[in-house]
């Protein structure tokens, strides 16, 4: 692990930040680093607020994507609500669906089969709507490349409004509105809008053109803060202020298919994070395993008992969805030491058996045993797919662009991409793929990195800091839990391996500085447990949680690394 301590902010900024919030110099470090250099900013980042969302009609075409629908409704035309299979892409349609269902009869759904269509806009979806008098088709989190599928849809008689987050290729699709805030002629104040996001701007300029009231949309922002934690993107800004609200609804007055989902897992306040781990999980599930459209029939369903019958449905997709995560994980891994590719700056493996709903699961496992850009194919009917994920700091999305000449079709994020390719050119695509990392990676970014915010004292870490620290949520990429690092500790004597193979590492913690000692857990760090052997004396990196244990709540070091300190 490379331990990276990050730049220390402007002195005179957190002396400020002391005087005017009349908080320690640590916590005005930790809002500095964030970018926060005054009381007004502070309050914003503490207490975000709707009034500060943006105006939609700020984002291109946004006025032709409000005036197509309102054109729709005076003729009364069949619309089609069409979205990826993914959690970003069922939220989306779950949202846009359900809002425009309680304003207008002749609303449709569409999640295209993972198996049969693949990702984003399909031919068969187009066909279907043509073949049902379905005349507009607002497609969500997907669209941005589908050039000629909206060139067809047009020969069809079926117009297009685009709601899509990734980035354009070349050229745009000649739909009636593409609304894509990464747009090089877009102005929309905020890029990292997810698919969900774009969708619910969307719906903030239609509610506002009709007149209504914005409270309307709020019991919608759950769906969006789910989207935002499932599909990664940074949580600041305009993200930042609906995971905030989104996270409230869920907590405060959940739909009932959430509800129903917590009840399965016995959980009752959520955290973006267990938004993550816990519902995002289920919902991919459905597409994964099935079919996406079970995702959303669980997310528009208002009856608390159907709702639950969904849900159980979704929760044995789940289950089907880690047995089979498993046993991929263990076949790729022998795979690469099979074919002794460890030495190589970069993962790509194959099997044509494998399921096309896991690969980018298990994408993310090799990532995280042998840290490089990696690729997962399968078969899909003629063709290779494929899931790629990335290290932190490069970007795979860009490697692919230069592989291009024996790709068939790809998109995706910097970290997250997918892609289709001839079998034939699977060899020729892998050594093109190990040419361009190599050429472009820097080698650091093999070996993972732990960004520590501060180094602090034990004494430091009390009730009240830690409190302060809390409303630093909803954390995520951009906004992570502040990471701290100490020196100078021991172990007082209670350190030991526990968990099934002596996985984990618990200890406490003792620094002489202060007197002070903590509770420790460090997960996957059971290897490490001999070097808090003989009172040796250690550095640890760690976040600050709460533990809770037969009713008493007390703080502890969730740890991310341990080394000796050689100070």
């Amino acid at each position: 692990m490379r331990w990276t301590l990050k730049p220390k902010p402007d002195p005179q900024t957190v002396e400020h930040l002391c005087e005017v919030l009349g908080v320690d110099r640590s916590i005005a470090s930790l809002l500095a680093q964030r970018g926060i250099s005054s009381f007004e900013e502070a309050k914003k980042f503490f207490r975000p607020s709707l009034s500060d969302l943006h105006d939609p009609f700020l984002m291109k075409d946004m006025d032709k994507a409000v005036a197509r629908i309102e054109l729709a409704f005076q003729n009364g035309e069949n619309i089609m609500v069409y979205g990826d299979y993914d959690v970003d892409g069922t939220t989306s349609v779950a949202l846009v669906s359900s809002y425009l269902k309680k304003i207008y009869p002749n609303v449709a759904t569409y999640i295209p089969d993972r198996y049969d269509e693949g990702y984003g806009v399909s031919y068969k979806g187009i066909d279907f709507a043509a073949d049902n008098e379905i005349s507009l088709i607002i497609a969500l989190d997907c669209g941005i490349k589908a050039i000629e599928k909206v060139a067809y849809a047009t020969q069809k008689g079926v117009e297009f409004i685009i709601c899509d987050h990734h980035r354009p290729g070349a050229g745009i699709p000649d739909a009636v509105a593409v609304l894509d805030p990464k747009r090089l002629d877009c102005d929309y104040p905020y890029k990292e809008l997810c698919g969900c996001g774009v969708g619910f701007k969307l719906l903030q300029a239609l509610n506002e053109k009709r007149g209504e009231s914005f409270e309307l949309l709020i019991p919608y922002l759950d769906l969006v803060a789910t989207a935002i934690g499932a599909d990664i993107v940074p949580v600041t800004g305009e993200n930042r202020i609906l995971a905030y609200h989104g996270l409230q609804m869920i907590n405060a007055a959940p739909r009932a298919g959430f509800s129903a989902i917590l009840k399965q897992v016995k959980k009752d306040h959520l955290t973006l994070t267990d938004v993550v781990f816990i519902i995002a999980p289920r919902i991919n599930a459905a597409g994964r395993m099935k079919h996406g459209l079970h995702a959303v029939n669980l997310l528009i369903e208002e009856d608390p008992q159907q709702a639950m019958i969904f849900a159980a449905e979704i929760e044995e997709y789940n289950k089907d969805r880690r047995d089979k995560d498993k046993t991929i994980t263990e076949e790729a891994l022998a795979q690469i030491v099979e074919l002794k590719e460890q030495e190589r700056l970069t993962t790509v493996v194959y099997r044509d058996s494998w399921h096309k709903g896991v690969i980018g699961i298990v994408a993310s496992r090799l990532t995280e045993t042998y840290y490089r850009p990696t690729l997962v194919f399968t078969r899909s009917g003629e063709k290779l797919a494929a899931s790629a994920r990335s290290v932190h700091g490069f970007d795979v999305y860009d490697a692919l662009e230069g592989c291009s000449e024996y790709i068939e079709q790809f998109g995706g994020h910097k970290y997250a991409a997918g892609l289709t390719l001839q079998t034939e050119q699977y060899e020729n695509f892998k050594r093109k793929f190990e040419e361009v990392v190599s050429a472009s990676i820097d080698r650091k970014l093999l070996i993972p990195e732990i960004q520590i915010d501060a180094e602090i004292d034990l004494g430091e870490i009390t009730e009240k800091f830690h409190r302060i620290i809390k409303q630093f949520a909803p954390f995520g990429p951009g906004n992570m839990s502040p990471v701290f690092m100490s020196r100078h500790l021991k172990d007082t004597g209670y350190a030991r391996c526990v968990g099934g193979e002596d996985k984990h590492l618990k200890a406490r913690l003792f620094q002489k500085l202060n007197g002070r000692s903590i509770d420790a857990i460090g997960f996957d760090l059971g290897k490490k447990c001999d070097l808090l052997a003989d009172g040796k004396k250690v550095k640890a990196v760690y976040c600050i949680e709460e533990n809770e244990f037969q009713g008493n709540v007390s703080l502890q070091l969730k740890l991310k690394d341990v080394e000796v300190d050689s100070f």
